[in-house]
């Protein structure tokens, strides 16, 4: 069932809030993910809020660039991502590991995983 959440970055400057559903977060084994370790839960552009930091984001996209990896420039840390699903809806990928009250560790066990490293 979704709930709203608010998420940071480390540092604080990036702070957001996101309609999620967290029984449907996904771990995925692409070379980016296997590094960084993020469990990702996806919602719809129009059921996010960027609060603050908007100018502290910096950008990286790679392979066949679907998603806009954004990464606060102070910190280092990702909370989101911006991308489209299959069906054109604009969604935004966010680390749930970065929610308020969220046990990242307790969640990635429950997480679907997504064979990303195949694509």
């Amino acid at each position: 069932m979704a709930r709203t959440y608010d998420g940071s970055c480390q540092c604080g400057a990036v702070t957001f809030s996101a309609e999620l559903d967290l029984t449907h977060a996904v771990i995925c084994n692409c070379s980016r993910c296997r590094r960084l370790g993020s469990v990702f839960a996806f919602t719809p552009r129009t059921a996010f809020t960027l609060r603050s930091g908007e100018d502290a984001l910096t950008e990286f996209r790679f392979h066949n660039e679907v998603i806009a990896h954004l990464f606060c420039a102070t910190c280092g840390i990702e909370a989101f991502g911006y991308g489209r699903m299959p069906d054109g809806t604009e969604t935004v990928a966010v680390n749930a590991r970065v929610l308020d009250g969220v046990d990242g560790h307790a969640l990635a066990k429950e997480a679907t995983f997504y064979d990303g490293a195949a694509s």
